[in-house]
């Protein structure tokens, strides 16, 4: 049974770097897990970050399907993969943000079309 004072699990974490030094911050290569996240996110992500002109390589897998996780690898040709991350995260969100904007413009003008033809 869980505790409610147990410690929330951690959402990403880094699975593997190509650093050995204490600073895998800037390790070029990196494999991130992140947890409760599946194709979905995978794919998007990965489609993302490969489109930036510092990556390498962006691959993810999902270890089993009845695991909730993917792992993410990243190479990169110049920044530290994190940032790599980072910036194909808000990239993903600008973008997730831009359909939502649409769609809810399109819903509205179908709307009113509606309401428009209703009335005559």
């Amino acid at each position: 049974m869980a505790s409610s004072e147990e410690t929330p699990k951690k959402r990403l974490t880094v699975a593997q770097t190509d650093s050995t030094s204490q600073f895998w911050e800037d390790s070029k290569c990196m494999t991130f897990v992140l947890e409760g996240e599946d194709h979905t996110l995978g794919n998007a992500l990965r489609y993302i970050i490969m489109k930036n002109p510092d990556v390498e390589f962006c691959g993810y897998g999902v270890p089993h399907p009845s695991e909730n996780k993917i792992n993410l690898r990243i190479q990169s040709r110049g920044p530290p993969a994190v940032e790599i991350l980072k910036k194909g995260l808000l990239d993903l969100s600008q973008v997730c943000d831009h359909v939502l904007t649409t769609f809810e413009e399109r819903v509205t003008e179908f709307k009113q079309d509606m309401t428009d033809k209703m009335e005559t």
